[in-house]
């Protein structure tokens, strides 16, 4: 046995020193420099743009507090082959970009309104997908008063453009879709259709910030309802009944309320004023989840948490009071992992996971209307893994930031 031992210890020292220096040999560091690349370049998440499913993937969860790891509001909805953002949260692109999305097949950006942890990156999603290759200027939707925002980052970002032009070639990055074409949305009511795909603006109540919108996404029998930034609304309710899933935003007014008294402790009045305001035009998870359950939805994810939970602790603390689910129904705290398919119950979702992967897997919108958000998962809901019913789009795995 000894032997044995010694052998093997033997074997994976010699590896180990194999690797070591072959590392340190030009050829072979091209080799795996070469293979990364291709992986990194090539391997792109098509299957999200399956155009049976409509599906979403959180680009951003965080709020205006600052987080080390997740970028500010951002909801990308997949449907028709291409892909619509709410809101673009700084550090949202990023996301995007890492998971190699391809952003040339960018359907438009809408704005819920005009904060800037929603508006803080609007140039790079228009650089950024006009370099892979849009085919037309990034048409933004938004409430009066998206022509001045659109307008302004295109000012910020002239000479940038300009020195594309002049390095890369009129031909390559062509003058006329390098830009953004604003749409103004002056009441709620549908704002987009094409390729299957409708698109309806709803008011919300976030006062004094008017008007905010919330966005309905309805695609081959499937519907998504992203709720912006409002306090707890009826409007919300009415544009989400019968929706399959609801993204509502979500602010744990009792640790907001514990920093602003800290705050007022150490001497900082500003912070604590601030923390003092916000509760009266946000929406708590308790409130997000009797939303989603007056409006009869599928599955309630939390997003636009406020303040970003940064560890499992905070997250808990942050739910308090809300319905919960058992971890051995499928459903962890910290990797806010809860997989469900077709025919099966659904409970309330937190959003904003800290898990790393690869790549996103983008979640097909749930096939049974009617369960209501919260409450305890079935013995059916643990088990389902399996197919989705013939003409309805599966079940994939949440991707959030």
């Amino acid at each position: 046995m000894g032997r044995l031992l010694g052998w093997g210890l033997g074997i994976v020292a010699v590896l180990a020193t194999a690797v070591f220096v072959g590392m340190r040999v030009p050829a072979v560091q091209d080799a795996v420099a070469r293979h990364a690349i291709d992986r990194l370049l090539l391997q792109r998440p098509e299957h999200l743009f399956d155009d049976a499913a409509l599906r979403v993937l959180l680009c951003g969860t965080s709020s205006p507090m600052p987080h080390p790891t997740r970028a500010r509001p951002c909801v990308a909805v997949f449907a028709g082959g291409r892909f619509y953002v709410v809101d673009v949260g700084t550090g949202s692109w990023n996301r995007l970009a890492g998971w190699r999305v391809d952003g040339a097949r960018i359907g438009a950006v809408l704005l819920t309104h005009f904060h800037s942890d929603h508006i803080g990156e609007l140039g790079e999603y228009d650089l950024q997908t006009w370099t892979a290759g849009r085919p037309g200027p990034l048409r933004v939707f938004g409430p009066p008063g998206v022509s001045r925002v659109v307008a302004g980052f295109e000012e910020a970002y002239a000479l940038d453009t300009g020195y594309r032009i002049a390095h890369h070639g009129a031909e390559l990055m062509d003058p006329a879709k390098g830009r953004m074409e604003a749409r103004s949305v002056p009441a709620a009511g549908v704002v987009l259709e094409e390729n299957g795909l409708t698109v309806t603006a709803f008011a919300v109540e976030h006062d004094p910030v008017k008007p905010a919108y919330g966005y309905r996404f309805d695609y081959r029998g499937r519907s998504v309802v992203v709720s912006g930034d409002t306090a707890k609304s009826e409007r919300v309710v009415e544009a989400a009944r019968g929706a399959d899933v609801l993204l509502h935003e979500a602010q744990a007014n009792r640790i907001v309320a514990q920093i602003g008294e800290a705050a007022a402790r150490g001497g900082l009045p500003r912070i604590a004023k601030i923390m003092g305001d916000i509760p009266d035009y946000h929406t708590s998870p308790v409130e997000a989840a009797e939303v989603a359950n007056a409006a009869g939805v599928e599955l309630l994810v939390m997003y636009h948490l406020t303040p970003p939970p940064p560890n499992p602790l905070v997250e808990a603390s942050s739910r308090a009071g809300s319905p919960t689910c058992a971890a051995t129904a499928g459903w962890s705290p910290t990797t806010g992992c809860w997989w469900s398919c077709p025919g099966t119950a659904t409970p309330w979702r937190w959003a904003a996971s800290r898990r790393r992967g690869s790549g996103p897997r983008g979640r097909a919108a749930p096939g049974r209307r009617g369960a209501r958000a919260p409450g305890p998962p079935t013995p059916a809901g643990r088990a389902a893994r399996g197919p989705a019913p013939p003409g309805r789009p599966g079940c994939g795995r949440a991707r959030r930031s």
